[in-house]
C-alpha cells in the first residue's frame, strides 16, 4: 500500500514540474549548440549531454560574475556589455532565439498584437534597454552557441 502511495507522489510531483521542463534541454547540430532558456547554470553543470568544454567555460569564465542559481533567461534578460559573461558570450558567437509582440498590418480588418520569433545576434539583444524589451514583451526562448568559436575557445 506504501508502495503505491509513494509512486503516486512520485507521478503528481512530476506532472507539477512538467511546465517548468519546457525550456530546460540541451541539442546540437553540425555548427550549433542550443540551450534552453530556462536552464539555471547550476542544472547545466549537472547534465551530463552537456559538453565538457562548456562546462569548463562556465565554471572558468562565466561564473565570474553570476550565481549558480541563475538561469540563462535571467541571465540575458539583465546583461550588460560591460558585464564579463557578455565579454565570454560574444565569443562564443551567441544568438538569442526570442519571442515578440509584433503588430500585423492585414489587408482588411484590424491591426493585431501577435507573438513573433526571431534569432538575433547577442549585441542586438543587448542593445535592447529593459524598456524595450518590456514594451515588446520578449520572452527568451534559446541561447544559440557555436560550435566553431567554441572549438576554438581556449580554456
Amino acid at each position: 500500500m506504501n508502495m503505491q502511495g509513494t509512486g503516486q507522489q512520485s507521478m503528481e510531483k512530476q506532472a507539477a514540474d512538467l511546465p517548468n521542463n519546457d525550456f530546460k534541454y540541451y541539442m546540437q547540430d553540425v555548427g550549433s549548440l542550443y540551450l534552453g532558456a530556462r536552464y539555471s547554470y547550476e542544472e547545466m553543470m549537472e547534465n551530463e549531454m552537456v559538453p565538457f568544454k562548456l562546462k569548463s567555460i562556465i565554471e572558468h569564465y562565466i561564473m565570474k560574475d553570476t550565481e549558480a542559481e541563475t538561469t540563462l533567461e535571467s541571465q540575458f534578460y539583465y546583461m550588460t556589455s560591460d558585464m564579463f559573461s557578455y565579454q565570454t558570450y560574444m565569443q562564443l558567437k551567441t544568438k538569442v532565439k526570442i519571442c515578440l509582440l509584433v503588430e500585423t498590418k492585414p489587408f482588411f480588418g484590424k491591426k493585431k498584437m501577435v507573438y513573433r520569433n526571431r534569432v538575433i545576434p547577442l549585441k542586438e539583444f543587448v542593445g535592447m534597454n529593459l524598456a524595450q524589451k518590456k514594451k515588446y514583451g520578449v520572452k527568451i526562448q534559446e541561447i544559440i552557441l557555436s560550435k566553431l568559436a567554441m572549438m576554438s575557445f581556449s580554456v
